[in-house]
């Protein structure tokens, strides 16, 4: 039995001695952490509601106190509660037996924190797009908050019970690819098989995706050139209407030569996420909304059921669009609301309608898939494709994919009131679902600290010096590309792994460094919650000091070296022991004397937030804000650095008290690797 079972079991307990003794049914019940362990394990505010439900329902006035006098009576029976004070004017205080805790919570399995690839259909399937990069050039920093989020929530919503599946939506027939397709057909000229040779002979440290960066930046320049004013030529934008207008109609030259363009910067995204841990169930593509003609089917609703209308006047003659009020008073977001421009190209808001009601399974129509790409360990991410689905090799099963009962969009702030308006949308074609079923996880932006910008080689003025961080820019070619970033982790990690552990072999330094780095990069991008700019800076990041990812997993080495340096005899000692403080009433009294005092308080304290993960888990997946959880993994990490410096585990005499000093470090060391993997950190050998 787990913390939140017990926790439950209470609160249903709770709930039935409230309809016994007063008529009254409770409909939630909150717990509350007391701010000292003195104070109890769990406190419940339970009386002082039901003191307000009795008076609504019999018009008797009772106080708080004295509910909370009848309510103690009923809940002291349970074995695993040692007693109950009622504090204040009715606070329920439940204080634990200690030993009796400690042998259940010992016992309990480690979590799973990565669910099955397979879906469970008696679970409702959690949707979750994230990443979304255009795929025109390389990921940078500011991707990698977004895909960091999106799968860190993801594990959350795993390691919460649910079913989860995870996507990343193609715009491959937007404007950034049609730029990036300009850049290779106007500026230097290549034809689609000239492409695939420039990029089998590019080197391995300038891949495909580095060379459309650059390629990107200078289409910026190109629009601009010759313009005095810095503003953009109307025949050059032309070009890049014309270009969209032909990927939109696709089995064309161009639309062949940007499929390519765009799979080679999505293989090699993917190559990136990879090196961090993350993962996907489904690539779909924007093309196939339009080729398999989702969006006219999401269009035909739309346009019979009056959600959009057809423009006849205005600065918005012949558009479709769709008529909210304002989100702001003001023409700030007007642009927003229209679905179809007057020249006929959809706007991404319309195409975002398609895929949503597709992903809530209530457009009526589905994709065609084939595989993508398949991992070592047998993972398979898919990707939407016009081919049908017979071409599928048999070998490879397929998921069911869309079918959502929420869908979580992490997509940044700047969209949000897009997001608000394809959500609008979807609810007003499908008014059972409601606006609930379309969240968006919005985040604010990624910058440098001036620091960071230097250690990256990034020139800066004097003005930009003093700011207190960078802001970049991709078309402006401003900005760090995720891999060079990684790389610089990676090598300042390096040379710490170096200067500690020099007889280690130069592959057990590399995968060491490589767990530091990306446990640094994560942790960074989690701790502050999501409406939070973030100045990313390199020694903060990589300190082994603070509230860092190394810290956490330094923590977790920690643990892990106490029960590498303990012989296997101790350790199934300790275990019979605290097992027999379940039962014999003789052994769960010495257990219980070494969890009193002072010191036994503290290991008991480092027990009870230990076993707080799942709480903490739920509460993350309630609130979408994955920075909580990163805050609860430094606090226990904190906690048991604190516990190891002050008890003598290994050297301990006292047998019972040793016993209780291992079981502690284990449920901790446990709990503080699955919040690590939550985080997608993992807990290296050494540091």
């Amino acid at each position: 039995m787990t913390l939140i079972e017990l926790q439950n079991r209470i609160k249903q307990r709770l709930q039935e001695t409230a309809q016994e003794l007063f008529g009254v049914l409770l409909q939630q019940i909150s717990a509350e952490t007391p701010p000292k362990p003195e104070l109890g394990d769990l406190a419940f505010p339970v009386s002082f509601e039901l003191a307000k439900l009795i008076k609504q329902s019999t018009g008797t006035k009772v106080a708080p106190r004295a509910i909370a006098e009848q309510l103690k009576e009923k809940l002291s029976a349970d074995e695993e509660i040692s007693r109950i004070e009622v504090a204040g004017a009715g606070y329920l205080n439940i204080f634990f037996d200690r030993a009796k805790l400690l042998s259940v919570f010992a016992a309990v399995s480690p979590p799973a924190i990565e669910a099955t690839s397979e879906s469970d259909a008696s679970r409702p399937k959690q949707m979750v797009e994230h990443t979304s990069i255009n795929p025109n050039k390389a990921a940078h920093i500011g991707h990698v908050r977004n895909a960091v989020l999106g799968d860190t929530f993801v594990r959350i919503l795993k390691a919460a019970g649910n079913d989860v599946e995870v996507q990343n939506y193609i715009d491959n027939t937007g404007v950034q690819v049609a730029d990036v397709v300009l850049g290779f057909t106007h500026i230097e000229q290549m034809t689609l098989d000239e492409i695939k040779n420039l990029d089998r002979s590019l080197p391995e440290d300038r891949p495909f995706d580095y060379y459309c960066w650059d390629l990107y930046t200078r289409v910026g320049l190109f629009y601009r050139d010759g313009d005095p004013n810095g503003q953009p030529n109307p025949d050059k934008l032309k070009l890049r209407t014309d270009i969209l207008h032909a990927l939109e109609e696709g089995n064309n030259p161009t639309a062949e030569l940007a499929d390519y363009v765009a799979t080679r910067n999505v293989e090699c995204i993917l190559d990136t996420m990879e090196r961090l841990g993350i993962r996907y169930d489904l690539l779909a593509r924007e093309s196939e909304i339009l080729h398999l003609h989702f969006w006219d089917r999401a269009f035909q609703l739309m346009k019979s059921s009056g959600v959009i209308r057809l423009e006849t006047e205005g600065k918005h003659k012949g558009c479709w669009v769709m008529p909210f009020e304002s989100h702001t008073g003001t023409d700030e977001h007007e642009a927003d609301k229209i679905i179809v421009r007057s020249n006929g190209t959809v706007t991404y808001t319309g195409k975002d309608i398609a895929y949503q009601l597709w992903k809530l399974g209530h457009l009526g129509l589905d994709f065609n898939y084939k595989p993508f790409r398949k991992y070592p360990d047998g993972h398979v991410a898919w990707v939407t494709t016009t081919e049908p689905n017979s071409k599928v090799l048999p070998e490879v099963p397929r998921p069911n994919f869309g079918g959502g009962v929420t869908v979580y969009n992490v997509i940044d702030s700047r969209q949000s009131y897009p997001q608000e308006i394809v959500a609008r949308g979807v609810a007003a074609l499908v008014p059972e679902l409601g606006r609930s079923a379309s969240v968006h996880l919005a985040y604010e932006m990624v910058a440098l600290s001036p620091s960071a910008c230097a250690e990256l080689g990034i020139e800066l003025s004097n003005e930009d010096r003093a700011k207190p961080y960078i802001e970049m820019s991709g078309r402006k070619g401003l900005g760090v590309k995720a891999d060079d970033l990684i790389d610089r982790l990676e090598s300042d990690a390096l040379r710490e792994v170096e200067a500690r552990h020099p007889d280690l072999t130069a592959e057990e330094k590399a995968a060491t460094a490589n767990e530091i780095a990306v446990g640094a990069l994560r942790y960074f991008l989690l701790k502050f919650t999501r409406n939070s700019v973030i100045a990313f800076d390199f020694k903060e990041a990589l300190s082994f000091e603070g509230e860092t990812g190394p810290y956490c997993q330094y923590a977790a080495v920690r643990a892990n070296s106490i029960f590498r340096k303990l012989d296997r005899a101790s350790h199934l000692a300790a275990e019979k022991l605290i097992e027999g403080a379940g039962g014999n009433a003789e052994i769960r009294e010495q257990v219980a004397q070494a969890l009193s005092g002072e010191a036994g308080t503290e290991i008991w304290s480092l027990v009870m937030l230990a076993e707080r993960f799942d709480e903490v888990v739920a509460q993350c997946a309630a609130s979408a804000e994955p920075a909580n959880l990163a805050k609860y993994t430094f606090n226990l990490a904190r906690a048991f650095n604190l516990f190891y410096h002050r008890h003598r585990i290994i050297a301990e005499e006292d047998l019972t008290k040793k016993a209780v000093l291992i079981t502690a470090a284990d449920i901790a060391r446990r709990q503080l690797t699955s919040a690590l993997a939550t985080l997608g950190i993992t807990v290296p050998e050494r540091m």
